[in-house]
């Protein structure tokens, strides 16, 4: 509120003091605050005032109409501004030029409009050119202005200035916009309002009033404008944050050799280091730096000498504003407590600051910042791990393509899964195989997968596919290996039987070299220069502190002693997933397991069950082995049925043989068990209850491994039997008394007991619902959230992406509910489910094993609700160790960061 019991809409800053201040960011938006807040800390900053953003909300809801006080605390704030500069806004004789820029809450790099130079006309610049002794600067000055002003208030091309200026230039024999003088410019201020007058249709605005209530407004508008609304799109900023405009005295960078204007990093973006990192312009105004128009100047010496560059750095062309800068970067650093992007000019000598806020950064980066800070002092421990995003992990524990390389991009699809691999074009799992037998690398191209390219994947560094979304099965399967992989490349065309890839007018072969960047979704051509991942120092740092935190554990889903492995090196702490039909996919497997499902009668599914038993036997020892003294949970098959039946000709010949069956009745059988619906078909305990021999023989499997890993490791080994998709107690408990009665006979034949348990998934809405009866009998939960999600919502995970985009787009849905759990739905299922399996048994062990189990946000949740454990795929074990964290943080604090 003002004195008077009116809103207050306009906050000024300047003179050492300022009416806000770094927390009131969500009315004065980020700019706003800290100018705000350096001014309170006495910094030199031009003064200025801010316009809030409850003037935008205003703005829109009342029709694009201002309050009504607005023009009077504007005309205030600018007398204020005037007063202390000892200018007047509009004076012919003594003008005070006023920047307006934008400023969210958010930081939103490069999405709105900046005007400079505000208040110049065909008056005032003669003035400016009278004060500052120099009418090439004051021409320089107005044609900026015209052009900036012509573009985002008027929406005047900026290329038609461009054109008229490069025209110039050509009849001139001048190469430089610095070789133009004073006549020149003068000469091109008439050339650009001719310009306006034609493309606008009536003349550039000439009373300072009119130019400043036009770029407020330009500044209002371009809060939804196409591309700021994408960026909030991307980045879950709220339309109704609204932008605040900032509107501050002008200083000038482009007054000859003693002025510049720069953007300096505390630290290194990149990697963290604690150095001054930046760039600068001498005799230029802020656009030139980041317009690209001229080469800018680094500006430490240091940084000079590193880049090869000839040009002076500010350290030794400008040393006393260096100084200014350097003393300044330190105090806001130290205020501020985190790395600053900050934006400075310097009028004939005198360092000025413009901005400072919170720097973007890499992950790499974060970590460094983050753990440094907390070794200076700055920050608490906890605070660091606050201070890291979980998912922007991603981006370290994959290999990554060097960013000094050369790009040869030939199409670009979705970045389905993080890292980057080259290798040779192969385009099916055979080959791929063959490949890595030969010590080759390649990378999978496929028009899609299917769940019979599992060896392939695993045999490829990469997966390419011209089809399918971020949830598609190449995706999917990619991230839970860890491999990249890069979908929905549409432009290329695949030819299986020529064996070639064809794109833009360019054909590949089966052989040929590609790289495929799973971080951006690029495919390359050749081979390109990789970084490998660094998990030491900082990062394992940051995840002894997170360690010490969180109270859930992390397991990992692993189907092989690879996973397994990669997963421990993560620091998994156990296994809480392992699908056992992954394990039957693979070579001489599948040819039996086609021969037991296609039997039918219980002898022939035992004889071919016989020839599984060892390769399963041994799966177990090494998961048990590799996993020593930590839980894994082994799910037992759940497969639909159709994904094993043989699909060719060969296949159903080469099955027919090994069974001694005729191919019509075999393809008798198959027409017999084929579903329109397999997702809701004859799976999971299903197949358990209808051949409760899969079941026994799996259950040997497990506990003779078990009983062989405690002999050779001297570790005891404790398996969680898992029965998945359960919607009664009754199944259960028929499919539990199976397993028991193996345990049994298995310590009976090698006299040695298994310390075990028996538990189930809860991914069907019915099991949440009656989990107190399944809990009487079940020693563990752990909610398979991909299908608990897909049976809930009705929602077919592989043929979502059609209709997903629009309805978080339109708000529907705040998330894709198979990356972020869907807390009021399926989220609601999960808290009965565990709620209600406790009231029974106390100590119920409860975890998550869906592609949730690896996402920050639903981590949360799963705190939330109280869950023991998180399972996800293995690279993303240390995203789930950092969130975790954060999230027992949050609890503790009540919400805190993180």
């Amino acid at each position: 509120m003002a004195t008077d019991g009116t809103t207050k809409w306009v906050y000024s800053f300047g003179d050492g003091k300022a009416e806000g201040k770094s927390a009131m960011r969500n009315l004065l938006g980020g700019k706003g605050a800290n100018l705000a807040e350096m001014s309170n800390l006495g910094l030199p900053v031009p003064p200025g005032f801010t316009i809030t953003t409850e003037v935008c909300t205003y703005y829109y809801d009342h029709g694009k109409q201002y309050p009504p006080e607005l023009q009077g605390q504007v005309a205030a704030a600018l007398a204020q501004v005037g007063a202390l500069t000892g200018r007047t806004f509009g004076d012919p004789e003594s003008p005070l030029l006023v920047s307006v820029r934008s400023g969210a809450r958010a930081s939103m790099p490069g999405m709105m409009d900046t005007v400079l130079n505000l208040g110049l006309n065909d008056e005032t610049v003669e003035a400016l050119a009278r004060g500052a002794g120099d009418p090439r600067f004051a021409y320089d000055s107005y044609r900026r202005f015209i052009t900036m002003y012509s573009n985002v208030v008027l929406g005047v091309e900026h290329h038609a200035f461009e054109e008229a200026l490069e025209h110039y230039k050509e009849g001139k024999g001048l190469n430089l916009d610095t070789e133009l003088g004073a006549e020149d410019w003068k000469h091109l201020v008439g050339t650009y309002k001719e310009i306006v007058r034609t493309e606008h249709g009536s003349d550039f605005p000439q009373r300072p009033e009119d130019q400043l209530w036009g770029a407020i407004g330009a500044v209002f508008n371009s809060w939804m404008i196409p591309r700021a609304k994408k960026y909030r799109e991307l980045n879950s900023i709220p339309e109704s944050w609204g932008t605040a405009v900032n509107v501050q005295a002008m200083v000038f960078g482009n007054m000859g050799d003693t002025s510049a204007t720069g953007v300096a990093f505390t630290r290194n973006p990149s990697t963290g280091e604690r150095a001054l990192y930046g760039e600068f312009l001498i005799n230029a105004q802020g656009e030139d730096v980041v317009a690209g128009i001229r080469t800018p100047q680094d500006i430490t010496e240091k940084a000079r000498i590193e880049a090869k560059s000839d040009k002076p750095s500010m350290e030794r062309a400008m040393p006393e504003s260096f100084r200014e800068l350097t003393r300044i970067y330190g105090l806001l650093e130290q205020h501020y407590r985190d790395m600053q992007d900050m934006e400075f000019t310097i009028e004939s000598g005198k360092l000025w600051m413009l901005q400072t806020r919170n720097g973007k950064r890499t992950a790499k980066a974060a970590l460094k910042i983050a753990v440094d800070l907390a070794s200076e002092g700055l920050i608490s421990r906890e605070e660091a791990i606050g201070r890291v995003e979980p998912g922007a992990l991603d981006q370290l524990l994959h290999p990554t393509i060097d960013p000094k390389s050369e790009r040869k991009v030939i199409a670009a699809g979705l970045p389905a899964s993080p890292g980057a691999a080259t290798g040779e074009i192969v385009f099916n799992s055979e080959d791929a195989e063959a490949a890595r037998k030969a010590e080759r690398k390649c990378i999978l191209v496929r028009i899609e997968t299917s769940p019979e390219d599992i060896h392939g994947m695993h045999a490829a560094e990469g997966i390419l596919t011209t089809r399918g979304g971020m949830t598609s099965h190449a995706a999917v399967v990619a991230r839970g290996m860890g491999k990249p992989c890069v979908s929905g490349v549409g432009a290329i065309r695949i030819d299986y039987k020529a064996g070639t890839l064809a794109v833009g007018g360019a054909t590949l072969k089966a052989g040929d070299r590609i790289t495929i960047d799973g971080s951006t979704g690029q495919v390359l051509q050749g081979e390109v220069k990789m970084l490998e991942p660094e998990l030491s120092g900082d990062f394992a740092t940051l995840m002894g502190w997170a360690d010490e935190v969180r109270t859930m554990k992390v397991r990992a889903n692993a189907d092989t002693p690879t996973d397994a492995r990669t997963a421990r090196n993560f620091g998994a702490e156990g296994i809480g997933l392992c699908r056992t039909e992954h394990m039957f996919f693979e070579g001489d497997r599948i040819v039996a397991v086609r021969e037991m499902i296609l039997s039918d009668d219980v002898d022939g599914r035992r004889q071919a069950l016989a020839k599984i038993l060892p390769y399963q036997r041994q799966d177990f020892l090494e998961l048990f082995t590799i996993m020593s003294g930590l839980p894994v949970t082994i799910r037992l098959l759940d497969p639909p049925l159709h994904e094993f039946l043989p699909h060719t000709d060969a296949e159903v010949a080469e099955v027919a043989a090994g069974t001694g069956v005729s191919e019509d009745k075999l393809r008798h059988r198959m027409r017999e068990l084929s579903e329109f619906n397999p997702m809701l078909g004859f799976r999971g305990c299903r197949l358990a209850i209808a051949f409760p021999e899969i079941a026994e023989m799996q259950a040997r499997a497990i506990f003779e491994a078990a009983v062989q890993a405690a002999k050779d490791t001297g570790a005891p080994v404790t398996p969680e039997v898992m029965v998945p998709l359960v919607f009664t107690k009754a199944e259960f408990d028929i499919v539990k008394a199976r397993i028991d009665a193996m345990a049994k006979a298995v310590a009976d034949e090698t006299g040695a007991t298994v310390d075990y348990q028996v538990g189930t998934m809860i991914e069907l809405p019915r099991a949440a619902l009656r989990a107190n009866e399944i809990a009487e009998t079940a020693e563990f939960f752990s909610f398979g959230t991909n299908d608990l999600t897909q049976t809930a919502l009705g929602i077919s995970r592989d043929d979502a992406g059609t209709f997903l985009g629009a309805y978080t787009q339109k708000g529907i849905l705040a998330a894709d509910p198979f990356v972020t759990i869907d807390q009021e739905g399926v989220g609601e299922l999960v808290r009965i489910g565990a709620e209600r399996g406790r009231s029974v048994r106390g100590d119920l062990k409860l975890g998550i094993c869906g592609e949730h189990g690896g996402d920050p946000a639903s981590i949360g949740f799963c705190q939330e609700v109280g869950l023991n454990y998180v399972s996800c795929s293995p690279y993303r074990v240390p995203i789930a160790r950092l969130a975790a964290a954060q999230a027992a943080l949050g609890a503790r604090s009540g919400g805190g960061e993180g």
